[in-house]
């Protein structure tokens, strides 16, 4: 369960599983916007403050804003679901 105020574990798993091909521009922007949302309350929230969970979730989604890509991120790209630029 994510901490209050933090876009949902099932939110981030739902974007970050439908191919991006298969998205639309509003949920494309969506995201965009939920996952800046979402590393801001991050960056905001204390370590110490949160929870094992939310820990645990922001590693796991690359919320520690040091520009690394997520576990997520990088397996999308290695099936080939990733960003294309």
């Amino acid at each position: 369960m994510a901490d209050t105020g933090r876009q949902s574990f099932t939110d981030k798993a739902e974007a970050a599983l439908k191919p991006d091909s298969e998205k639309s521009t509003t949920e494309h922007m969506g995201d965009k916007l939920k996952g800046h949302g979402d590393s801001a309350a991050s960056t905001m929230q204390p370590q110490s403050e949160k929870s094992t969970g939310q820990k645990v979730g922001d590693t796991l989604s690359g919320n520690s804003n040091n520009n690394d890509k997520s576990m997520i991120d990088k397996a999308k790209d290695a099936v080939g679901l990733g960003e294309r630029k």
